[in-house]
């Protein structure tokens, strides 16, 4: 069984709008996109996800529209925005230097300082 993974707070935004610049999903399956890509190995609390998704549709960065889910039933499906694709672009940018930076410390040896 794989250990599941914390979130750093701001996280789950980025998240949010990756999955749906991977195509239009119904917020259960962003969700679960989210759990799929990271190999079953992030759990995240449905209070705090869709509390997200209606925080990123305030600022503009996705859209929902409603349609009909697979099985049958009214559910709303969220798009990225133009402003979606460019935040995400920053963010993306922003968590790569930050990992870059923060591998770098953890690789750093005493003969290297």
């Amino acid at each position: 069984m794989t250990k599941t993974v914390d979130l750093p707070q701001g996280t789950l935004e980025m998240l949010i709008l990756k999955a749906v610049s991977l195509g239009p999903l119904h917020g259960y399956g962003i969700l679960l996109r989210i759990q799929q890509i990271s190999g079953e190995r992030l759990e995240i609390l449905q209070g705090s996800f869709y509390t997200a998704i209606y925080r990123l549709e305030r600022q503009g960065w996705i859209e929902g529209e409603w349609g009909e889910s697979d099985n049958n039933r009214r559910a709303r499906f969220y798009s990225l925005t133009a402003a979606g694709k460019r935040h995400l672009k920053a963010e993306t940018a922003k968590w790569a230097d930050m990992a870059a930076v923060v591998a770098g410390i953890l690789n750093a040896r005493a003969d290297e300082i």
